[in-house]
């Protein structure tokens, strides 16, 4: 598959949702992202259970090394699940070596951001991580939880949003997400416009995955070069071409897969 290809097909599943009630949008979502997904890997054990009362989906791959990383699945806070991204989990369980556990925390309108954030927070604390990876909304609460502990465990970030998402601080429109799409995330969940605290890393130990096609990758690097400022050793990568959504494609596009293989080798070394 071509990115224009996944383009033209992530984009009319978006396309059918738009006329549907958010419940049966957010399944249409899910189903579409699982359409780009491989088989499980082999020999691994996937299964839903409820932790401090926060459902979740942990994958336990077949060779397995002690500690487990929290995945914060993506979807703008409104839609998105463990069912969405069980492809990315999955895979990141299998590259890593190590359990995933991805949090199904509450979405807007039903609950605020704080909500949210509180959600993945009482699984963090239960399950104690040795790393926090996010796509996208989910990298957004990946950093706020890290902003909140003292020595925060290694973090991935996967095209999250930071800063003011402004109209002069985002990049250019691109498929997928266009920069009103943003300032829409922004309306729906204010809390997450974090200006100075971005300006701080949120964890000396980061790795971060962007697309070159996304309004998000501007305010990222600048992030970055401010964290790289406050001496947090920062890898970087960005996967020409590509647009925000790839990751779930990542088995079917060159570049995404290439950029995703880097992104977990690196996370894998800060872990060992």
């Amino acid at each position: 598959m071509n990115v224009d290809a996944f383009i033209q097909r992530f984009s009319a599943g978006l396309a059918v949702m738009e006329d549907l009630p958010l419940p049966q949008a957010r399944r249409a979502y899910d189903k579409l992202c699982r359409t780009f997904a491989p088989p499980n890997p082999a020999g691994m054990r996937i299964e839903n259970s409820v932790v401090d009362g926060v459902s979740v989906r942990r994958f336990t791959p077949q060779q397995q090394t002690p500690g487990c990383v929290l995945f914060i699945h993506g979807g703008g806070f409104t839609i998105g699940s463990t069912e969405s991204h069980h492809g990315p989990a999955a895979s990141l369980a299998q590259a890593l070596e190590r359990e995933v556990v991805s949090v199904n925390y509450r979405l807007a309108p039903e609950v605020d951001y704080p909500t949210m954030l509180a959600d993945c927070q009482a699984v963090l604390e239960a399950v104690q991580p040795v790393a926090l990876v996010g796509d996208s909304a989910g990298g957004r609460l990946a950093i706020d939880l890290a902003h909140q502990r003292n020595e925060a465990p290694p973090l991935g970030l996967i095209y999250p949003p930071v800063g003011e998402l402004s109209l002069d601080c985002l990049g250019e429109d691109a498929p997928l997400l266009s920069r009103d799409d943003v300032l829409s995330i922004r309306q729906q969940c204010p809390d997450i416009i974090a200006t100075q605290r971005d300006r701080r890393p949120p964890a000396t130990s980061i790795e971060m995955l962007t697309v070159e096609r996304d309004p998000l990758t501007l305010p990222i690097e600048a992030a970055i070069a401010n964290w790289r400022e406050e001496g947090a050793s920062v890898g970087y990568r960005c996967a020409p071409n590509m647009v925000h959504a790839a990751l779930h494609a990542r088995s079917l596009l060159p570049d995404m897969s290439a950029a995703w293989q880097d992104f977990c080798q690196k996370l894998q070394q800060r872990l060992n």
